[in-house]
């Protein structure tokens, strides 16, 4: 699900997109323009059905977003950090840096997503409805009626108590309330998604060999083997969860690194910084000695050799927006899911306003696995 083109920032969080998404926008086009309108609304020509149907597509493209949206507006309004979302394949993933904190905030935080397409869904069915199904019309009322079932129909299925789905984190939001242990309501949560992913791919086999149903099939079980890979990494990430709980930044980070000015050239940077140290990644400062960004092998290499005299680095940096950044006291499970964008996943320790340490992703790979290892060598206890 990495993003392939960015579409800014909606209401201050990122928006990107997956290039699998171009794909299902025009497989839903097609499927519109050459099906369901001629059969709704016959009498028209292609190029009206074909108008409708991309403009249908887009449309509904717009409310898988605003159905991330809610999630991650309501995310940041209840202290939850958001990362950005990404419109894929299968609908749109909004991806936070930090967790909820009590079981009611996720079911609020997870459950304004369906709701959102619900609504939506009415509103069109609605509108469509008012549209009335006259000659001049009847193409409008189809498009706005196929938009109204198949927001529905996205906000129910999204609903089913199928992990990591949005009906399985409310489900899991419930069993944490009940038992008051998050991990185990990770895990109850995952192995109820899995059996529905076993189902989906079963329906799928069936659908594929029996009913003669072959795109239908494969979709089946494409989708049930995507449920299948999410519940277990989500169970994984709760056993890695669990291993980092007692564990802060202040243990991961390479204390007190090095420092670059952002006013020298990239060649000054090459031989004063690159070539006489072990590191690959160099925080940055401006004039006045306030943290700026982050300087990374892959700007550097960027810049064309004969160009590299008159480049400061400040114009090459990712910026100081873009990078992570946490204090030392923070939980270390808040660095599992940095994304790599420009900072390519590194984390910037901050102690009242002074940099105090750095950590890559290598130092969190080596935290996990001493992590595990520590578990999985643990005696066990009885009773």
């Amino acid at each position: 699900m990495n993003e392939n083109l960015s579409l800014g920032r909606i209401a201050g969080i990122h928006v990107g997109l997956n290039w699998s998404l171009l794909v299902v926008a025009a497989l839903i086009a097609w499927s519109i323009a050459t099906g369901i309108l001629p059969a709704a609304a016959p009498g028209q020509t292609p190029a009206a059905y074909w108008t409708a149907g991309v403009v249908s597509a887009f449309v509904y493209l717009a409310s898988l977003l605003a159905h991330e949206l809610a999630h991650s507006i309501v995310a940041m309004r209840r202290g939850v950090k958001v990362e950005g979302i990404t419109l894929w394949l299968f609908g749109g993933v909004s991806r936070f840096s930090s967790e909820s904190s009590s079981p009611g905030a996720q079911a609020w935080i997870t459950f304004v997503g369906p709701l959102t397409s619900l609504l939506l869904g009415v509103l069109f069915l609605l509108v469509g409805a008012v549209v009335g199904g006259g000659a001049n019309s009847a193409l409008l009322s189809a498009s706005l009626a196929w938009l109204g079932y198949i927001n529905i129909l996205l906000g129910v299925f999204n609903l089913l108590p199928a992990f990591p789905l949005d009906g399985g984190r409310i489900l899991q939001s419930l069993i944490w309330r009940g038992t008051g242990d998050r991990l185990r309501a990770t895990r109850i949560a995952a192995r109820i998604g899995m059996a529905f992913a076993f189902l989906f791919i079963a329906y799928g086999l069936i659908t594929f060999f029996a009913a003669g149903s072959p795109i239908g099939g494969v979709w089946a079980v494409f989708l049930g083997w995507f449920l299948l890979s999410a519940a277990r990494a989500e169970e994984a990430s709760g056993l890695i969860r669990q291993a980092l709980s007692r564990i802060t930044v202040a243990d991961v980070m390479t204390p007190n690194p090095v420092q670059a000015p952002d006013d020298i050239s990239v060649e000054e940077a090459l031989h004063g910084y690159v070539l006489t140290s072990r590191h690959s990644t160099f925080p940055t400062h401006d004039a006045s000695g306030h943290l700026s960004g982050l300087l990374t092998m892959a700007a550097l290499k960027n810049v064309a050799q004969d160009a590299r005299a008159t480049t400061r680095i400040r114009e090459i940096i990712c910026p100081l927006d873009k990078v992570s950044t946490a204090t030392p006291a923070d939980p270390a499970t808040n660095l599992l899911d940095v994304s790599d964008g420009c900072s390519e996943g590194r984390t910037l320790v901050v102690d009242n306003g002074l940099l105090v340490g750095i950590i890559s992703p290598s130092d969190i790979s080596r935290l996990m696995q001493r992590s595990l290892a520590g578990r999985a060598q643990a005696p066990a206890r009885s009773g």
